[in-house]
C-alpha cells in the first residue's frame, strides 16, 4: 500500500453483507478473511488512503433490499466514517454505479480487492477493473466464497488466486499477495 499521494491505492470490501454469511450460505475462513480485511483497512486509512465498501442491492431480485438485516455489512467488519460505501446491483461493481466516478475524483489507480464471493462478484470487478485499466491488487487470502456442487470453497479459491496471477493486464499490473505482505510493506 502507498501512502496518499498523486495515484492512490483504494481498499475494495466486495459484498461482506450478513446475507451471504448465514448457516445455510457458510464461507471459507469468514473469521480469518474478517480480521484480515480489518487489518488491511486499518492500514489503508492510517495512510489515509480510501476504504470503500461495497454493498449489493439486489432489490429487483427480492434480495439483501436496502434496510434489511441480510443487506447489512457484517457486524465484526470495522467501519469508520471516513469510509465510503457504493451500492451495485449486478455482479460486475463497475457496472451501473458510481465506483468509478469515484474512484476517479479521488485520484486512484491502484485497487486492492477483497470480499465475497470469489468466483462471482469478486472475479467480475476484478475482470471490469483490469479493462479500464486499474493496477490491481488481488489479496489472495482476504476473499471468500462457499462450496460449490464440483469444488470446496477453498478450492475455488485457489484456482481463482492462480487464475489471477497469470491475467495478462491491459496497460496496469495484476498482483496476488497475501495480507502479510502488503501489511509488511506500508
Amino acid at each position: 500500500m502507498k501512502e496518499n499521494q498523486t495515484n492512490s491505492s483504494a481498499l475494495l470490501i466486495i459484498d461482506m453483507q450478513k446475507g451471504s454469511f448465514t448457516p445455510a450460505t457458510p464461507r471459507y475462513d469468514t473469521k480469518g478473511v474478517v480480521k484480515r480485511i480489518n487489518q488491511l483497512a486499518a492500514g489503508f486509512r492510517e495512510y489515509g488512503n480510501p476504504v470503500i465498501y461495497i454493498q449489493h442491492n439486489g432489490s429487483k431480485q427480492n434480495c439483501f433490499v436496502p434496510g434489511t438485516e441480510e443487506w447489512e455489512i457484517l457486524d465484526d467488519l470495522n467501519i469508520a466514517e471516513s469510509d465510503l460505501v457504493v451500492y451495485k446491483t449486478a455482479n460486475d461493481t463497475f457496472y451501473e454505479s458510481d465506483l468509478e466516478e469515484k474512484l476517479k475524483e479521488l485520484n486512484v489507480s491502484e485497487l486492492v480487492i477483497t470480499g465475497c464471493a470469489t468466483d462471482f462478484c469478486v472475479e467480475s470487478t476484478i475482470q471490469s477493473a483490469l479493462i479500464k485499466d486499474f493496477n490491481i491488487t488481488v489479496v489472495k487470502d482476504a476473499h471468500t466464497t462457499a462450496d460449490r456442487p464440483h469444488l470446496s470453497a477453498e478450492k475455488v479459491i485457489e484456482h481463482y488466486n492462480w487464475v489471477w496471477s497469470d491475467l495478462i493486464p491491459t496497460k496496469g499490473r495484476v498482483e496476488v499477495v497475501a495480507t502479510a505482505e502488503i501489511l509488511f510493506n506500508t
